[in-house]
């Protein structure tokens, strides 16, 4: 009774208690100073600086949990919310506001097929046997094949059959219970060691935030959006500083446009300025090299452990 009643006066927000999102999101959490202890076989767990607390769901059924029940938060693939919102359109009242997509786990839902096996287009699944943890989305992607190939009168006779199987998709055409699968595939290994292939994607998906249309404090909704935001964002940049000379700013700035704009102070020595701005992490190197080439020096490169940008 007593965590009930803890649960009534806070904001509940859920994330994947395992897999491929659920390691991410903790040190999302972490690095967005949402301090919190979770016990051992326990899937609640009260925040200690905020009056929040996460539920441990499993990630296919937080957009369930978010859009229908009194979760406000939640943190799942954009598969899960499009599988949900498929088979559950959407009300005024009912489904989720994506507000964040969060920029990992990112993968594709993918038609497979046998690698060495006849079928080299979807169009060859129609009326064949499919087995996936997506139904709705694939249901609803073999339905549109069927009508665009042979004509709503001639989908009956022709219907693909979908076969929920909650785990070890891959495995289903080896032991002989699919034609083809439709499942998620982020660095492909998996599928490939089953001998299987892509011949289409249905759905890409990364990890995203996201919200009731009614949360119970849109203000702590906002609070802690901003502070997520703030670390993707440091993920995502670092700073990078540098001198050069004013009468070369014009072909620097270019290099290192930032966010919005570079800040640029002057220096003691005539004629030259500093220079910071944000630059995508992933491009540092190369800025780095062009600014050489146009004669910056002193440049060092900061790591961001968190932001507030726009």
């Amino acid at each position: 009774m007593d965590l009930v009643n803890h649960l009534n006066d806070r904001l509940l927000f859920a994330i994947p208690k395992k897999g491929r999102l659920h390691q991410a999101c903790v040190d999302l959490l972490t690095g967005s100073d949402i301090q919190f202890h979770r016990h051992n076989r326990l899937d609640i767990a009260l925040v200690k600086n905020f009056p929040l607390a996460l539920i441990f769901l499993p990630a296919a059924d937080i957009p369930t949990f978010v859009g229908e029940g009194r979760v406000d938060l939640g943190i799942t693939g954009q598969d899960q919310v499009a599988e949900h919102e498929s088979v559950a359109p959407p009300t005024e009242t009912t489904g989720v506001t994506e507000i964040l997509n969060l920029q990992f786990g990112k993968c594709k839902l993918q038609v497979q097929v046998p690698e060495h096996g006849e079928i080299q287009t979807p169009e060859q699944l129609i009326g064949k046997n499919i087995v996936t943890s997506f139904t709705n989305l694939s249901e609803k992607y073999f339905k549109d094949l069927e009508v665009k190939s042979k004509g709503e009168a001639n989908g009956a006779a022709n219907q693909t059959k979908i076969k929920f199987v909650g785990g070890s998709v891959e495995a289903a055409c080896a032991l002989g219970v699919a034609d083809g699968i439709v499942d998620l595939v982020e660095s492909g290994e998996t599928m490939r060691a089953a001998g299987l292939k892509a011949i289409a994607t249905v759905v890409e998906s990364s990890a995203v935030l996201i919200s009731s249309k009614r949360p119970s404090n849109p203000k702590l909704v906002s609070i802690i959006t901003q502070r997520i935001k703030g670390v993707i964002t440091a993920q995502k940049y670092v700073l990078c500083t540098y001198n050069v000379e004013r009468k070369n700013l014009v072909q620097a700035s270019a290099i290192t446009p930032g966010k919005r704009a570079p800040t640029i102070n002057s220096l003691e020595e005539d004629g030259w300025v500093a220079v910071s701005a944000m630059v995508e992490r992933n491009k540092i190197a190369n800025v780095m090299d062009e600014l050489t080439e146009v004669g910056a020096t002193d440049i060092l490169v900061t790591k961001l452990e968190n932001s507030r940008t726009t």
